[in-house]
């Protein structure tokens, strides 16, 4: 085979395998923004952690009701917990989500991207 046709595919494979390892990437990172309440499913994104902290900043934290990702209503009794469990739940997802990114990024090899680059 030629050697610049070998060398177009092995760079059509990594690109392939690079997209692949970044949506997964993020698919793991949208779960991890998943927030389970009192039988209520919460995506945690900067609206919601700024609707909540604007409550909480009213000092209207007790009893509070909240519209889940399906749309049910879910009472929330202490806000101030709801709230800092998901600033907790979102820095945690973030972090993680730009080290793993970050460490994607250095990876030079198919190989290396899935993780079978032995040393």
């Amino acid at each position: 085979m030629d050697e610049r046709l070998e060398k177009a595919i092995d760079f059509s494979n990594y690109i392939v395998t690079l997209n692949n390892q970044k949506r997964l990437l993020k698919e793991e990172y949208d779960e991890k923004l998943l927030h389970y309440f009192n039988g209520g499913q919460f995506t945690i994104t900067k609206e919601l952690i700024t609707f909540v902290g604007l409550l909480v900043n009213s000092k209207n934290v007790e009893d509070v009701v909240l519209t889940d990702d399906n749309n049910i209503p879910i009472k929330i009794e202490d806000l101030t917990n709801f709230y800092e469990d998901v600033i907790d739940c979102y820095f945690s997802a973030s972090n993680s989500y730009h080290t793993k990114y970050n460490n994607l990024k250095k990876q030079r090899s198919v190989e290396a991207l899935v993780g079978l680059d032995v040393e």
